[in-house]
C-alpha cells in the first residue's frame, strides 16, 4: 500500500515509490534527483564552432560482475539494518541474483526468489489489468462513473473509473485513518471486508473535486476491486487466478482469503519497528525511536500474521520474486492486455505534479518515469507493515528489476527496498550516479 506523503510513494498499498523513492530517501517521485544533468559540450577551436561535437552518450547498461553486484547490495541492505532482502534483475546479459541475510530473525536460512511474501501496492498493477481486461471484453468502460457500480461513493456520479485508476478521485485515503492503524494492533487477525474500509474513508469529505488533482489513495482500489467482480460476476481471487496468474504461470500468487493470515512456504517473515501507523500513516519516526533502534534496544515487531485483508484489491497479493519479474515484464511488453488495450495503458501515465518537468507519472495502476538520458521505467512500489518491495521494467533495454526485504522502515525512516534502489540503478546504468544516502 502506499500513504499520501511524497517520502513514501510506495507504501502498503502503495505504488510505488517515487522513483528514487519515496521512502524516505531517495523519493523515488523526485525526478530531479534521478536525472543526472548532461555534461557540456567543451567548445571546438574558433575555426570549428559551426558544427559543434555532438555530447557523447554512454551505452545505457554497464557489464554486471555477480560478486561485485553481490558485494554492493549486501552494503547497502546492512547500512539499513534490514534482516533480509532479495534482488532479482534480468537483463540481456542475464540474470543476476543477489541475497542478504536471513528469511526470519534468529534463523540461518537466506531468503531467495521463490519466498513468498507480501507485495503490498504492487496488487495495483494487477487490479489495473483486471479492469483494463474487463473494458477489452466489453463489461466495463473506462468513463463509466463508479455509482453505476458501487452505491454510496461521495461524488459518485461525477468519478469515472479511469479516474479511480489514476488516483485522481480527490476520495480519502482509508489507510490514512488513525482508528484503522489501531485495530490493526489491537486486533491483528481481523478480517476486513472492502465496505469495511470503504466506510471509513467515506467518514471523510473528498479532498478535492473528481480529476481536479493527482493524490494516491487505497481507496480508489478497493473501489475498484468491487467494480471487477460486480463487472466479471465473480470474486476477485478467482479473477486474479484465472486471468492472470494462471496464464502467465505465476503459480505462487495468489490474493488470500479474508480470513488466512498465512504464507505458503518457503516463506519469509516481515517485521517494523513499531506499531502499524507507521506504515499507514506514513508517522515519522520520533529520534528516540531512530536511536533505541540504531542502537538495537528497540526490537522489530514480527507482522507476518498480521491479516492483509483491509488491503484487498489495493494490496492485499502474495507472491514471490521470481513471478513479479514475470508479471512486470509481461504486463509492460503486451503479454497480458490485446494491442489497443496495451497501448491506452502504456499512454494513461499522467502527471503527479504538472510542476516537475520530467518527474513520476501515474497511469492505470503504473508509475513511469526517466531517471537518465536513455533510461526510463513502468513500475509501482509496495509497503505494509512487514514488508517492502519495488518492481520494474524498462523495455526500451529489456531490463527487469525486482527488490524486496523483510523490513518495512530502516530506523532512520526509509523504506528499505526503495533506499535500495539508487543502489542499485546506479549498478545497472552507465552515466547515473543517484544519491543512495
Amino acid at each position: 500500500m502506499r500513504t499520501s506523503r511524497a517520502r513514501r510513494r510506495t507504501v502498503l498499498l502503495a505504488p510505488c515509490v517515487a522513483l528514487l523513492i519515496a521512502g524516505g530517501g531517495i523519493p523515488l517521485g523526485a525526478a530531479t534527483a534521478m536525472t543526472p544533468a548532461a555534461p557540456s559540450p567543451t567548445p571546438a577551436p574558433a575555426a570549428t564552432m559551426t558544427a559543434p561535437a555532438p555530447t557523447r552518450i554512454p551505452p545505457p547498461l554497464k557489464p554486471i560482475e555477480p560478486a561485485a553486484f553481490q558485494a554492493t547490495v549486501d552494503r547497502a541492505a546492512k547500512k539499513l539494518m534490514v534482516p533480509g532482502a532479495v534482488v532479482l534483475l534480468r537483463t540481456p546479459q542475464g540474470t543476476y541474483r543477489a541475497v542478504v541475510g536471513t528469511s526470519e530473525l534468529g534463523k540461518a536460512r537466506p531468503p531467495g526468489t521463490d519466498d513468498h511474501f507480501r507485495i503490498a501496492s504492487n496488487t495495483k498493477t494487477m487490479t489495473a489489468a483486471l479492469i483494463m481486461l474487463l473494458a477489452q471484453d466489453g463489461k466495463l468502460r473506462l468513463n463509466d462513473p463508479v455509482s453505476a457500480y458501487v452505491p454510496g461513493v461521495p461524488n459518485g456520479a461525477h468519478i469515472t473509473l479511469a479516474e479511480l485508476l489514476k488516483m485522481r478521485s480527490g476520495l480519502y485515503n482509508y489507510t490514512n485513518a488513525p482508528e484503522l492503524s489501531a485495530t490493526l494492533d489491537t486486533d491483528p487477525g481481523k478480517a476486513w471486508t472492502p465496505q469495511q474500509v470503504l466506510a471509513i474513508a467515506f467518514r471523510h469529505p473528498p479532498n478535492f473535486a473528481p480529476d481536479a488533482s493527482y493524490e494516491y489513495s487505497n481507496t480508489n482500489y478497493a473501489l475498484l476491486g468491487l467494480v471487477a467482480e460486480k463487472a466479471g460476476g465473480r470474486p476477485l481471487a478467482q479473477q486474479f487466478r484465472d486471468r492472470l496468474f494462471t496464464p502467465l504461470g505465476m503459480k505462487g500468487t495468489l490474493l488470500p482469503a479474508a480470513d488466512d493470515r498465512s504464507l505458503p512456504e518457503p516463506s519469509a517473515h516481515g517485521y517494523m519497528y513499531g506499531g502499524s501507523v507507521y506504515a499507514l500513516a506514513d508517522d515519522p519516526y520520533s529520534p528516540a525511536m531512530r536511536e533505541a533502534a540504531r542502537s538495537g534496544k528497540l526490537r522489530p515487531v514480527d507482522y507476518t500474521r498480521q491479516n492483509p485483508s483491509y488491503a484487498t484489491a489495493a494490496g492485499g497479493a502474495v507472491s514471490t520474486a521470481d513471478d513479479l519479474a514475470t508479471w512486470i515484464r509481461s504486463l509492460v511488453t503486451g503479454k497480458v492486455l490485446d494491442p489497443a488495450s496495451q497501448r491506452q495503458w502504456l499512454r494513461s501515465p499522467q502527471a503527479e505534479d504538472p510542476a516537475v518537468h520530467d518527474g513520476q507519472k501515474y497511469g492505470y495502476g503504473i508509475t513511469y518515469q526517466r531517471f537518465g538520458p536513455n533510461s526510463a521505467m513502468y513500475y509501482h512500489g509496495g509497503e505494509l507493515p512487514g514488508f517492502n518491495s519495488f518492481i520494474g521494467y524498462d523495455p526500451a533495454n529489456d531490463v527487469t528489476l525486482v527488490i524486496w526485504t523483510n523490513l518495512t522502515l530502516s530506523p532512520d525512516g526509509r523504506t528499505t527496498a526503495q533506499a535500495l534502489l539508487p543502489t542499485v540503478l546506479n549498478q545497472i546504468y552507465s552515466g547515473l550516479n543517484l544519491p543512495t544516502g
